[in-house]
């Protein structure tokens, strides 16, 4: 396998259309890397440009120290995954995985034993004689996948491999993808628009908007300390609310004035929000820390908010709350022990040792 090291990338449209700005990134050797974002971000097109698939404007592109900017994609070593798994539908499930090994003129007896190996791996020795319409969504995806695999490339490359299966196969599949990762101990790149697909399943992710890179991280730094609004507001589910505000000096502390109430800033935040004092800020806090004041141990009156609940979503374990003050609307994720009312007022604890704080101008994480 091998490393992908993207150094100052760019890559121009027609039209002066700028799809991808300035993109440096090091994929490790046998690294899951997830690039995600909304449509239209730019991970397909920088995706393609690491494939060979899209030629790039400016910048470089090295697989295992080989630069390939001028190599084309069958000289690359990559094998490539599509969202419409573009299989040949006249040939047989067999024929469709040692199609690029023929080409290359790999010995049959080695083929047959690449392409045997690759479906006991992923479950479908039954279906290799079988054509794509007899298949389903997820055996198509399999066969896909055993394509791939077949190859034994340096890096695997997957282009929003799922989102053209239904919820419960894309979970199956998600799993699938992981074990099959572990099992290769490949390089893989992934390219997903959904967030839960991204943090369950890569080792670091690289999160994108408007063609240029947010944050790079593991899951879990990128869910708890996002450098930016948009990177809190994107990764979970529920998303993160963020409301604006102003940060007051009150009784020695500082406190966030949504307008309709008041809670008070953790001490350890008071450094960092003290050039803030008076001014415009934007507050977050995830749905999970909020909790009905009714339901919290030892909840603090000034971390409390009174709000009206306006739609309950019931989860089967949990409850979210789509609740409104005068001026905003939040939501919080309880536990279901009680089903509340549209229309009902609750007074809501707030979780503050874990809210996040962001300047209104350049939407930076503050703290």
């Amino acid at each position: 396998m091998a490393s992908v090291n993207l150094k100052s990338v760019t890559k121009v449209f027609p039209g002066d259309v700028v799809a991808v700005e300035e993109a440096t990134l090091d994929v490790q050797d046998k690294e899951f890397v997830v690039l995600v974002g909304p449509s239209g971000c730019g991970k397909s097109t920088t995706l393609r440009m690491v494939a060979g698939l899209e030629e790039v404007t400016k910048g470089e592109i090295y697989i295992d120290d080989r630069l390939v900017n001028d190599v084309p994609p069958k000289d690359r070593d990559i094998a490539m995954v599509f969202q419409n798994y573009a299989l040949y539908p006249h040939m047989t499930v067999y024929k469709n995985m040692a199609f690029g090994l023929m080409l290359r003129r790999t010995p049959k007896a080695q083929i047959e034993q690449r392409v045997r190996e690759a479906a006991q791996i992923l479950g479908i020795e039954k279906l290799l004689d079988r054509k794509p319409k007899a298949l389903s969504g997820g055996e198509r995806q399999r066969v896909a996948l055993g394509r791939a695999i077949v190859r034994d490339p340096k890096v695997f490359l997957l282009d929003e491999p799922l989102s053209n299966l239904d919820a419960k196969m894309r979970v199956q599949m998600r799993a699938e993808i992981s074990k099959l990762h572990q099992r290769l101990a490949a390089t893989m790149i992934y390219v997903t628009h959904d967030q839960t697909e991204a943090m369950t399943m890569g080792d670091r992710l690289v999160l994108m908007k408007d063609g240029r890179l947010q944050q790079i991280a593991d899951p879990l730094t990128l869910y708890n300390k996002p450098v930016n609004k948009f990177v809190a507001g994107f990764i979970g589910s529920p998303p993160m609310n963020l409301i604006g505000g102003t940060l007051i000096r009150r009784d020695g502390s500082i406190y966030f004035d949504e307008g309709t109430f008041q809670v008070k800033v953790p001490e350890r935040m008071r450094s960092a929000l003290g050039a803030y004092l008076d001014k415009k800020v934007t507050f977050g806090i995830r749905p999970e820390d909020i909790e009905d004041a009714a339901d919290a141990t030892d909840a603090d009156p000034n971390c409390t908010a009174r709000a009206r609940i306006e739609v309950v979503e019931p989860m089967g374990s949990e409850i979210y709350l789509y609740l409104a003050t005068r001026i905003n609307s939040f939501i919080a994720r309880v536990q279901a022990k009680r089903e509340p009312a549209v229309n009902e007022e609750h007074l809501m604890a707030l979780s503050m040792e874990k809210c996040h704080f962001f300047d209104i101008d350049t939407e930076k994480t503050i703290v």
